[in-house]
């Protein structure tokens, strides 16, 4: 080894100070990457998941050349020579590394503690919406509801996000404080139509669906209320009228279970069409073209008829 050192140093000018340096750099090296083949030889035959496999090769890449660069300033420059700064750089290095499955920790613990939802929570997160069926480390699953399915119900998939979306996402929780919501029907009548008569029929119907639901949710936000500045003066179903190109709007609001919307809406429509269906005197509007003559259908003209 003198010899080689002593050889070097007279062919090639590297001092005895360079090339111990050298030598620790090449060591460092080696066992580094030598620690990184074996992590990924076990988690090759441990963990069946190619995109798990894949997100264990990046952030070991990542983490084993920030460390690499750490040792190499450690080496060769006597800067760093307080271990306080060096084990600061390491631990920068560490949390630069692992920057999204740290947040994902810190989001988990945030769920748990401020729970913001819990499992079995219909909620909406970054426009996905489902009902929450696994909460873990550090992601939480939802059965997607809505997408391409009418009425909130299921598609099927099952949804993983990370738990640190929580600190950037906006989120509507469904369930939390009552399992209500408000939803509305809108039932389109031309003008010619009796739409008063057809007001009385609706907000009938509507009640009539929804009669047994004010006491339960009258007890339900005032539980909410503790916790809440969550209130309602109005709570029962309401048909509020409006005009539209096509015709006189009547829309029927109403309160439902989260998980109902649908079938409520197939009962009220049902009710509707059988109702509507018996009175010759209110008719649906559709877009349709219409031709005018103002001397023969206008007030005037019809009063001069008269």
């Amino acid at each position: 080894m003198n010899y080689i050192s002593e050889w070097l140093t007279d062919h090639f000018g590297i001092t005895v100070e360079v090339q111990e340096k050298l030598l620790l750099t090449v060591v460092a090296v080696l066992i580094l990457i030598i620690t990184r083949k074996i992590i990924l030889h076990f988690v090759s035959k441990n963990v069946e998941d190619i995109k798990l496999q894949y997100k264990w090769r990046k952030t070991l890449t990542y983490l084993v050349s920030f460390i690499s660069l750490l040792i190499i300033i450690r080496i060769w420059f006597h800067g760093f020579d307080s271990f306080a700064t060096f084990f600061g750089l390491l631990s920068a290095g560490f949390v630069i590394a692992l920057k999204d499955p740290i947040l994902n920790f810190v989001g988990w613990g945030f769920i748990l503690l401020r729970k913001p939802f819990e499992v079995g929570d219909r909620i909406e997160i970054n426009n996905v919406a489902g009902d929450v069926i696994d909460i873990r480390i550090f992601q939480f699953t939802l059965m997607e509801i809505g997408n391409w399915v009418d009425s909130d119900q299921s598609t099927g998939r099952m949804i993983h996000i990370p738990n640190g979306k929580v600190f950037t996402e906006y989120q509507a929780n469904y369930s939390t404080g009552f399992n209500y919501i408000w939803n509305e029907i809108a039932v389109m009548v031309t003008f010619e139509s009796n739409w008063k008569k057809a007001k009385e029929i609706l907000l009938d119907i509507v009640n009539k669906r929804t009669e047994n639901l004010t006491t339960e949710v009258r007890n339900q936000i005032k539980e909410t209320s503790r916790k809440f500045m969550v209130f309602y003066s109005v709570l029962t179903p309401t048909v509020y009228t409006s005009m539209k190109e096509n015709g006189v709007k009547l829309t029927m609001r109403y309160l439902c279970d989260v998980r109902k919307r649908r079938t409520t809406e197939q009962n009220i429509w049902e009710d509707v069409l059988t109702e509507i269906a018996k009175h010759n005197d209110i008719q649906y509007a559709y877009p349709t073209t219409r031709f005018y003559d103002n001397t023969t259908e206008s007030k005037q003209a019809t009063k001069t008829k008269g």
